[in-house]
């Protein structure tokens, strides 16, 4: 195939809900007092889980090498969390249908801002891991998401007007435009969509229907 299209996680192909947000900093309590740690991701210097714990340790104190058991814990959590139902990973609106469309015409992929085991948690229990596990790239070794999706890239043979990305914060519209893909802006949110137009994204979705149209335009053969 002779071109791709990769995904952001949370807002694209999943929900981001309190109960799965509340597991990182449940795991982080087990470590410091979580108390006053904002929930807002924008708030930490670098948006990725990997960097979010190393800003935190640093933050009270703590050694980089208490990180290893940090996200031990975490993904512990997490895994038994999903396999007990307490939560439960949801998908956006019309994004197994939009995966399947895709599939077998690009190479489909993942580059998140969520440790890459976490994501895989989430996606296969929301039936969507299969979809995107070939090209995928997570948090895990830090770095701003235009560098994770660089290195994503990297492991992918295919001139950058063959490349699409999708995502749905103003971290994803830097990502997509520093490394030349083609970008969608993607969002249910309207505050949101707005958000992303003023930060650069020039193609905008609200809905998957409307993801697939722009994917049918920037790749056609």
């Amino acid at each position: 195939m002779d071109s791709a299209v990769i995904f952001d996680c949370d807002g694209v192909l999943l929900e981001l809900l309190r109960d799965e947000e509340e597991m990182f900093f449940s795991a982080l309590a087990a470590f410091i007092s979580t108390d006053e740690l904002s929930r807002n991701w924008n708030s930490y210097t670098i948006r990725n889980d990997d960097d979010i714990i190393s800003e935190v340790l640093a933050r009270f104190g703590k050694a980089e090498s208490l990180k290893p058991e940090v996200i031990k814990h975490y993904l512990s959590g997490l895994a038994s969390a999903l396999d007990k139902r307490y939560i439960t990973s949801t998908a956006i609106p019309g994004t197994e249908d939009l995966l399947h469309q895709l599939k077998g015409k690009h190479r489909l992929g993942l580059a998140t801002a969520n440790f890459i085991e976490a994501a895989r948690l989430r996606l296969e229990q929301a039936g969507l891991w299969p979809f995107v596990s070939h090209h995928a790239i997570g948090a895990d070794g830090g770095g701003h998401k235009h560098q994770l999706l660089a290195r994503l890239l990297e492991s992918i043979p295919l001139p950058r007007n063959r490349i699409v990305y999708v995502g749905d914060n103003v971290v994803d519209v830097e990502a997509g435009l520093k490394n030349g893909v083609h970008l969608i802006g993607f969002s249910l949110n309207p505050a949101r969509r707005g958000q992303l137009h003023a930060a650069g994204a020039r193609h905008i979705a609200a809905s998957h229907g409307e993801t697939a149209a722009l994917i049918g335009q920037f790749l056609a053969s």
